[in-house]
């Protein structure tokens, strides 16, 4: 039994609502017992232009990862919604007030009052994409063929987003042949030339692609790495590899609302991976997916606690390559796929068609460093936790730095789709 001193509770902060999250809304002070006007304080992460613009993108991304969960039960999800949520906004860039009012609420924009958007967007991907970062990430429009596209359009896409569409040449060999350079270059060929074929009837496709492989700030010893139990459920078991380490340093808490254990780990690059772990290994994961906000991960990330732990974590080589255009639509987005306004693109009716996402993650025992850093060492060594990542759980991995979410995945079977 674990020492009761060492367990953190971190009570559930906020719901998964949109009025709850990092970018709320400015709604009117609540009165207090006394009738008088209580103003809650913003945080002061979140009062950075870019910082705001991550928590609302990530809360786009918090939303898809519910949706497309709830509808792959029993499978491994895996989703880089940075790369989606770009691609989107892009395509804002082109749209008349009402389409663009649609997508600005679906990325929460009409929550953080920002004039200048696009730019603010520009400065978080340049951050997200440096190289210490080890992410490899990229979005881009591809529009039916024959379509005269406003050159003030393309001058705007290029100013903020880096990129221009692609207007497809009606050769599909051709085209599928120039998507697949174009994804291997983007990521610097860590993602090959799998596509096999391109969608039907394109009008416009928005494509989303991610690449990560990211190093410990602590390596993991390759000889302690054996093959462990995971436990699929109470009755079945596999065999995986799972990396060990018997003296890691963590941040930990226990969250008696969701009933989960929490852990996080540091990634080289400001980047960090937190854990949530059910108490128990049948227990359904809908409450705590339900829970994730930017806000919520941010207030976590406050109130963990360094300790040591006994762990084991599972190596780790995921992969998705598909189609979200589903997703999209239930999240209040169907009317993109039948008569938006996208005018400022091009004076012919177009509509939204295809949602592309491929992303790939792996990690292994590759770190920076041997021993923790200083700043990572508890105050005080107390009996390690154990902290074993053996049975199905969730991860969200994000930059330090903005508060960005960048990976997200409910691990059901580590060894793959």
């Amino acid at each position: 039994m674990q020492p009761f001193a060492v367990l953190l509770w971190v009570g559930v902060l906020i719901g998964s609502s949109k009025s709850q999250d990092a970018a709320g809304p400015e709604e009117s002070p609540a009165p207090d017992a006394t009738g008088t006007a209580v103003v809650e304080e913003e945080d002061p992460f979140f009062k950075v232009p870019v910082n705001k613009l991550a928590a609302a993108v990530s809360n786009f991304g918090y939303d898809l990862y519910r949706q497309k969960s709830s509808s792959s039960p029993t499978t491994n999800v895996l989703l880089s919604p940075l790369s989606v949520a770009t691609a989107l906004s892009s395509l804002s860039l082109g749209a008349g007030p009402r389409t663009e009012s649609l997508i600005h609420r679906a990325l929460y924009y009409d929550l953080i009052h920002n004039p200048d958007i696009h730019g603010t967007y520009k400065e978080l991907l340049a951050t997200v994409t440096a190289p210490q970062k080890n992410l490899k990430t990229a979005s881009r429009l591809v529009l039916e063929r024959k379509l005269r596209i406003k050159a003030g359009f393309v001058g705007l896409l290029e100013k903020s987003y880096g990129s221009r569409p692609k207007i497809l040449t009606g050769n599909t060999r051709t085209d599928l042949h120039e998507m697949n350079n174009w994804m291997q270059t983007q990521t610097k060929g860590k993602m090959g030339r799998t596509l096999k074929e391109l969608p039907s009837g394109i009008s416009i496709l928005l494509l989303g692609i991610a690449y990560f492989k990211g190093q410990w700030v602590t390596k993991f010893d390759p000889k302690k790495t054996s093959l462990q139990d995971f436990h699929l459920d109470e009755d079945r078991t596999v065999k995986v590899p799972m990396m060990s380490d018997p003296k890691a340093i963590i941040r930990y808490g226990l969250d008696s609302d969701l009933n989960c254990k929490i852990a996080q780990l540091p990634l080289e690059g400001s980047m960090s991976v937190i854990f949530f772990l059910p108490l128990k290994a049948t227990q359904n994961l809908t409450l705590i997916e339900e829970s994730l906000t930017s806000e919520f991960i941010h207030d976590i990330d406050r109130e963990l606690k360094t300790i040591q732990a006994v762990l084991t974590v599972p190596k780790l080589q995921l992969s998705f390559e598909g189609e979200v255009s589903k997703t999209f639509q239930e999240i209040k987005l169907q009317s993109l796929f039948n008569s938006p306004d996208l005018s400022k693109i091009t004076p012919r009716p177009i509509k939204l068609t295809h949602v592309v996402h491929r992303s790939s993650l792996e990690w292994s025992e590759d770190g920076v460093g041997d021993a923790p850093s200083p700043a990572l060492l508890p105050a005080r060594l107390t009996f390690p936790l154990d902290y074993h990542l053996n049975q199905p759980f969730i991860f969200v991995l994000r930059d330090t730095d903005t508060g960005t979410l960048l990976f997200i995945g409910k691990i059901l079977d580590p060894r793959g789709n």
